[in-house]
């Protein structure tokens, strides 16, 4: 299975973005599907995450601001970014799976900017 991120990008503060993961090879629903981060120095969290009967659970630091879905119609799963902040600046990756991982994607850059 490969996992393919798109929509990454550079935004200013409280600006808006979209991104989304191709699965390629299996079906998008049938594993948790998750969103993790990684800033420089750091280490890597998970951001949010869609369990494969479709509950969703989102990192302190994101509730209210990002959404994650799942789109069986063309086997993706996105993550709607608003209202960024600076510290929202990583490498945003995508992963199937949950305890353990199975796949990773090769991630795709957010840097927001003042």
């Amino acid at each position: 299975v490969q996992l393919v991120e798109s929509g990454g990008g550079s935004v200013q503060v409280g600006g808006s973005l979209t991104l989304s993961c191709l699965v390629i090879g299996g079906r998008v629903s049938a594993l948790g599907m998750g969103w993790h981060r990684q800033a420089p120095g750091k280490e890597r969290e998970l951001v949010a995450f869609v369990s494969y009967l479709g509950a969703t659970h989102y990192a302190d630091s994101v509730k209210g601001r990002f959404g994650i879905s799942r789109h069986e119609e063309n086997n993706t799963v996105s993550l709607q970014m608003n209202n960024l902040k600076l510290e929202d600046t990583a490498m945003y990756f995508c992963a199937r799976g949950a305890g353990p991982i199975k796949d990773w994607g090769q991630g795709t850059q957010v840097t927001v900017s003042s």
